[in-house]
């Protein structure tokens, strides 16, 4: 997988920094923001800067213009594209497949703003954040089977957020069905519907200025208890939950905490979650 600066422009996504908040944008409006297999290698380059950055403490993923989120995987580019072989590839999932944040093990908080058509491929980002926030035209379909494509990872993760017989019917249905925001919010895929793209990006912002508030190791810890009572079962997953907050206790924001409380002054966060000196 070719080797990407994310500090210089990249193909059909715009990466931002300021002030700890990273702001994700595709962009490829005039091919309804679809992926290209190279992208892929874009997405990974990307997580990975919001993973490991620690002046990055939450990002947010959203799309360009009003009309499309993200219609999924550019079908009619594949064969053109050099950079096919970083999405068909016959390897184990952990060794192949990069675009989201669960993905690419990103434990600092993502909130996922879709604006428009979610189509396919454009699930992943929906499915592996944190907090989703749609606009009313916002509208979630899948199209693997149309296109002969078997509907497995993001539909797996639509299966987790979503009653059973919601995500199969999306999956099986194909394009024939679409699930509309208002009942995407109240069967849970969206936490917050907004009446515009623009409000819903300012809601985003707000949510993500608050969480910077925050520890940033107690957010990533908490985090990766959640995602992974998903995969557990209940007491499994409350001992996982206990060794992560026994693990908390070392670090200098277990302290930091109280001690700001009791002084009545905002606390001074360590910057990077996976420090504990």
């Amino acid at each position: 997988m070719a080797t990407i600066d994310v500090n210089q422009p990249m193909v059909g996504v715009r990466y931002e920094k300021s002030n700890g908040i990273a702001t994700i944008t595709i962009d490829r409006t005039k091919r309804g923001n679809s992926l290209t297999p190279g992208m892929q290698a874009v997405f990974k380059a990307i997580w990975s800067d919001v993973r490991d950055n620690p002046t990055v403490l939450v990002a947010i993923i959203n799309a360009a213009g009003e009309r499309h989120f993200c219609t999924g995987f550019d079908v009619a580019e594949a064969d053109s594209d050099s950079a096919a072989d970083d999405v068909f590839v016959d390897k184990p999932f952990r060794e192949s497949v990069f675009w989201s944040p669960y993905q690419n093990d990103v434990w600092k908080p993502v909130i996922c703003v879709v604006n428009g058509t979610c189509v396919g491929g454009g699930h992943h980002f929906v499915v592996d954040s944190d907090i989703v926030i749609a606009s009313r035209n916002a509208k979630f379909l899948d199209s693997h089977v149309n296109v002969g494509m078997v509907g497995a990872i993001e539909n797996i993760g639509l299966a987790k957020r979503l009653p059973l017989g919601a995500a199969l019917r999306m999956t099986l249905m194909g394009n024939s069905y679409h699930l509309s925001s208002e009942r995407a919010h109240q069967l849970g895929l969206v936490d917050e519907l907004m009446e515009t793209p623009e409000e819903a990006r300012t809601l985003a912002r707000e949510m993500a200025t608050q969480m910077l508030k925050n520890s940033p190791q107690a957010m990533a810890l908490s985090k990766r208890a959640i995602w992974a009572s998903l995969d557990q079962g209940y007491e499994q997953s409350l001992e996982t939950g206990w060794g992560l907050l026994r693990s908390h206790w070392t670090h200098p924001d277990f302290e930091e905490g109280p001690k700001a409380f009791g002084e009545k002054r905002d606390p001074v966060w360590n910057p990077d979650p996976d420090d504990k000196t």
